[in-house]
C-alpha cells in the first residue's frame, strides 16, 4: 500500500545530492524519499550501511551511505526483492558492478558539474 506517495518517487526522480560530506537523517529522509524510522531499521539489516554517530547519538551519513541507502530503496522499492534478498545481492559480487547506482552516480556528477558550470557563469 502506498503511504502519503512516499513509494510512487522512483532512485531516476530523487533530487540530486547537495554538495556535503554530511547529512543528517532528516535530510537523507527526504533525499531518499524514505522515512527516518526505516533508514534506522535499514542499519540493522544491511551491514553496508553505517552513518557515523557522533554526540548524543546523533547519525551523520556520507554520500557513499546516502547512495547506498538509494540502492536498497530502489532494491527494495522497485525490483520487488525482499530484505534478505536485497541483502545477498549487495553481499554477492555483482553488488560492485551495480548499474544503477552508477548510473546514480553519474547523475550526481552532472549535476555538480552544471552547477559548478552556472557559478562559474554568473
Amino acid at each position: 500500500m502506498l503511504e502519503q506517495g512516499i513509494y510512487k518517487t522512483q532512485v531516476d526522480d530523487l533530487p540530486a545530492l547537495p554538495s556535503k560530506r554530511y547529512f543528517t537523517i532528516g535530510e537523507v529522509s527526504e533525499l531518499c524519499a524514505v522515512k527516518p524510522h526505516v533508514l534506522r531499521y535499514w542499519e540493522q539489516e544491511f551491514p553496508q550501511l553505517k552513518p557515523v554517530k557522533r554526540r548524543g547519538n546523533r547519525r551523520y551519513y556520507q554520500r557513499h551511505d546516502v547512495m547506498m541507502v538509494r540502492q536498497i530503496r530502489s532494491l527494495l522499492y522497485e525490483e520487488g526483492f525482499t530484505i534478505g534478498g536485497a541483502r545477498q545481492k549487495l553481499a554477492g559480487p555483482e553488488a560492485k558492478l551495480d548499474v544503477n547506482q552508477s548510473q546514480q552516480t553519474v547523475k550526481q556528477l552532472r549535476q555538480e558539474l552544471e552547477d559548478i558550470l552556472h557559478m562559474l557563469r554568473n
